[in-house]
């Protein structure tokens, strides 16, 4: 039986590194970072937002991308 991917639709960034108490949330159309510290949630958004724009760069949007395009954007873009 063939199996179907599933199309990504957005993503979504958790950070758990948040100690001082102030609650970041950064939403978008396609994604949403929640949590973390100020310097946590910052790369995270930024990760996020540049790994949308190679994707616009491509001519693709997020639901067009393979699952092994978007996780090699978001890893590129992370280091």
């Amino acid at each position: 039986m063939e199996r179907k991917e599933k199309k990504i639709t957005g993503l979504l960034g958790v950070g758990l590194d948040n100690e001082d108490g102030h609650k970041r949330v950064t939403r978008a159309d396609k994604f949403a970072i929640v949590g973390g510290s100020a310097e946590t949630h910052e790369r995270m958004t930024e990760t996020v937002m540049k790994t949308f724009e190679d994707l616009k760069r491509r001519g693709k949007d997020i639901e067009q991308a393979e699952h092994r395009e978007v996780a090699d954007l978001l890893q590129k873009h992370s280091q």
